[in-house]
């Protein structure tokens, strides 16, 4: 009888390589963050460009740069739901206005709490569109944009035509006061004079201005990183605090917590998640309403440093949010990076046309690391590429003494172009955006 013969000698396994584990996202950041600074210190040194890394700079992108992320974050929410929201901009517009009404008629708080109402309203309008009635996404979201610019132009008329006109607010007074980090920026602290002794008196007591004496030194590279702390430390208003603690939250909540759970699961598979007892339909609307309250608050920020509501004064920031969130693959700290960027050129043109300028080196060394990280990975095309586009900035910068004035106003949305082309390869959004889900369908 013939039958299967088995092998049962031992067997020496075959050796495993270990397994290497991934490097922390803090990490990296932090790299990548020394690697741009250590560049933009020297490329302010060889170009006589102290502006590039001055505190004044750095305090202005995040003025300029957190509508920008707001709006960004907003879009996240809504996305991370499944709902595709380009509607950010009228959510914006509608922010301002509110903000502005409220600051006109009854202080700057007020501001800041119906504008965060009418930036809702904006996005509740669009939940309701999208997810109770199915609309097309982008249908919505266009006609989002264009109420908002009509909404804010008619109440602007019913309210304030008779003081300033149909396109402007009434100056608004007041602010909501601002913050100087203690030892960094040196603001104040408070302590009992006798120390510890009941019944003495509270006083303030001024602390040391560590990061900005820090600057005054003029150290390469180290004098940059004082001047980039004092300038995010120096002087923040509350309602732009208020914008950048909305960032951790919002990573907290989304990635933290069985509600941020359930909110994700609708953008990734939501037949799956209403199998599972997630109401789909309600998740979608409050995610796109705290989408609308997000953009909201950065609208507010708008007309709060302005001190005056104007139209068209967000200027498309809605817009280069919604890149910004693409740019970050749909994460809270790439988004903040991302806004960060565009911030810091805005910010840029606005200050000093020398360090524009500058910024023509500085993509050029950023370029030719490029270049030399893909010719590594031996992606031959790419870093002949990259190399080439390094060597025409490189004698764009040689050969010019200036940045074209016409071009400077549309420097960020340049940006925004670049940076968005550089990094669509390793873009993954939520496997549902966009999609119109009916209950019972799928």
């Amino acid at each position: 009888m013939t039958g299967y013969v088995t092998d049962t000698s031992p067997t020496t396994p075959e050796p495993v390589a270990p397994e290497r584990s991934p490097r922390p996202a803090w990490l990296s950041f932090l790299v990548y963050a020394g690697l741009a600074l250590a560049t933009l210190s020297v490329v302010a040194i060889v170009a006589d460009a102290p502006a590039l890394t001055g505190s004044g700079t750095w305090g202005a992108a995040l003025r300029v740069g957190i509508p920008i992320g707001l709006a960004g974050l907003g879009g996240l929410w809504s996305e991370r739901s499944g709902v595709i929201n380009i509607g950010l901009e009228g959510m914006l517009v509608l922010g301002t206005w509110f903000g502005a009404f409220g600051a006109v008629e009854h202080g700057p708080w007020w501001g800041v709490l119906l504008g965060i109402v009418g930036g809702a309203l904006g996005g509740l309008l669009h939940a309701i569109a999208t997810v109770r009635f199915g609309v097309d996404h982008i249908v919505s979201g266009v006609a989002v944009n264009l109420l908002g610019v009509g909404v804010a132009r008619y109440l602007n008329i019913i309210t304030f035509d008779d003081q300033t006109g149909a396109t402007q607010s009434p100056r608004i007074s007041g602010d909501v006061g601002q913050l100087d980090v203690p030892f960094l920026a040196g603001g104040r602290l408070f302590g009992w004079d006798p120390p510890l002794i009941p019944g003495g008196q509270l006083l303030p007591i001024d602390t040391p201005n560590m990061m900005g004496w820090l600057e005054r030194q003029d150290w390469p590279i180290l004098s940059d990183l004082g001047a980039v702390v004092y300038g995010l430390t120096n002087a923040v208003t509350f309602d732009v605090l208020l914008g950048v603690l909305m960032f951790p939250l919002s990573w907290w909540i989304l990635w933290r917590t069985p509600f941020g759970l359930r909110l994700r699961s609708c953008g990734e598979d939501p037949v799956a998640a209403e199998s599972l007892g997630v109401n789909v339909y309600r998740m979608k609307t409050i995610a796109v309403t705290v989408s609308g309250a997000l953009a909201g608050l950065g609208g507010v920020i708008i007309v709060l440093f302005a001190s005056i509501y104007r139209e068209g004064q967000t200027a498309g920031r809605g817009f280069i949010g919604l890149a910004a969130m693409i740019f970050g693959n749909w994460r809270p700290g790439g988004l903040a990076m991302g806004a960060g960027l565009f911030g810091f050129t805005d910010a840029l043109q606005l200050r000093n046309q020398a360090a524009v300028h500058a910024m023509l080196l500085f993509v050029a060394v950023l370029l030719t690391g490029l270049a030399v990280r893909a010719l590594v990975r031996r992606r031959w095309v790419a870093g002949a590429v990259t190399v080439t586009f390094a060597a025409g900035f490189l004698a764009w910068w040689l050969l010019t003494d200036e940045y074209p004035v016409q071009w400077v106003p549309f420097t960020p949305h340049i940006t925004t172009l670049l940076v968005l082309a550089f990094a669509s390869q390793r873009l993954r959004m939520p496997a549902a955006n966009g999609v119109v889900y009916r209950r019972g369908e799928g």
